[in-house]
């Protein structure tokens, strides 16, 4: 085992910015205080929330800690991400368990905590809010936000680093899984993106099997349901801004794991000829969670008007309504939006 980096090097970011050390002074002395300790997720969660929250787990626990994850949701968390050290210990959850103190991850907005909303609100005192989300205005007590990283699990590194953590290969497994889910596959972010990974990867974790785990998959009938899916786009103008829609629509997206759906917004994104790319997905009757998407336009603002977040280019929201209802919705935020 390496030794330690000498302490003034631990405690200086490597790969988020250096306006974080308030936030990581507070988040440290908070969680050597408590005893126990609740991880919040956001809901519908992806690679960064899940490794996020199973690498934090984690970590407190080897601090002698009692920590728990949780998803303020009812439906089952995607059996895809299952693969992620302590995925399957992630529980669902109506109310907050019994705690002395929350730590929110990846979580751009407060709604995005789904039905712990209401109490993570209610005493931000014993919140601490980690994210990287470029719409986060902060809801927490102690707000850990660097807009620049590229992934939670990033912000996360940085600050095991400062708390003098040993990154095993099980940690190093969750960190590197929402790093490399949050650029794409390391499409995008900055050129310091690949040191972290490196780091990640010298702890001897098996970037293919992750890898294939996170991108590859699915089945026939999954690649099925995504062709129903873009046969089916429609395409508006507004103010020479080509807008792309596709429908995930229950009757489509039933029975499917939930990763193939979410690759839909990825694969539209890449089209030439359009500007925002927009993709409704519906989980269960009449609620659906939009995903938007754009190279040139700044998509958080969209995201906003409808109580959601997330980065310039990729952001999203949740949403009640019909296919009608919220396309007229959205089209009319988009136009709001460009005339801003």
């Amino acid at each position: 085992m390496p030794a330690s980096p000498p302490l003034s090097d631990r405690r200086t970011p490597r790969y988020i910015s250096d306006s974080c050390l308030p936030a990581l002074t507070a988040a440290s002395q908070a969680i050597i205080h408590a005893h126990k300790i609740v991880v919040v997720g956001h809901v519908n969660p992806d690679a960064d929330a899940i490794g996020s929250a199973c690498a934090l787990v984690r970590v407190l626990e080897n601090m002698g800690k009692q920590a728990q994850a949780v998803i303020g949701q009812r439906h089952l968390l995607d059996t895809e991400l299952m693969h992620i050290p302590g995925a399957t210990e992630v529980a669902l959850a109506d109310r907050l368990p019994e705690h002395d103190l929350v730590i929110v991850v990846d979580c751009g907005a407060s709604s995005r905590t789904g039905t712990l909303q209401p109490e993570i609100l209610a005493h931000p005192e014993r919140v601490i809010l980690i994210d990287h989300h470029t719409s986060n205005l902060g809801f927490g007590g102690i707000n850990l936000i660097d807009r620049d990283a590229e992934s939670t699990t990033t912000v996360l590194y940085d600050w095991f680093r400062f708390l003098d953590i040993a990154i095993d290969r099980d940690i190093a497994y969750a960190l590197y899984s929402g790093l490399a889910t949050d650029t794409g596959g390391f499409r995008w972010g900055r050129a310091k993106m690949h040191m972290l990974a490196q780091e990640l990867v010298d702890t001897g974790i098996d970037i293919r099997r992750i890898s294939r785990e996170l991108f590859d998959g699915g089945t026939i009938a999954d690649l099925k349901m995504i062709g129903s899916v873009l046969q089916n786009l429609t395409s508006y103008d507004i103010e020479q801004t080509r807008i792309v829609i596709a429908v995930a629509a229950y009757d489509i997206i039933a029975g499917h794991a939930q990763a193939p759906v979410e690759k839909i917004a990825d694969m539209v994104r890449g089209l030439s000829d359009t500007d925002i790319v927009v993709v409704l997905k519906e989980y269960a009757p009449g609620d659906w969670t939009v995903s938007l998407r754009s190279h040139t336009i700044d998509v958080s603002r969209i995201a906003k008007i409808f109580g959601g977040g997330g980065h310039l280019r990729s952001a999203g929201f949740s949403i009640f309504g019909t296919t009608e209802n919220i396309t007229s919705r959205v089209l009319h935020a988009i136009e709001t939006a460009l005339d801003a």
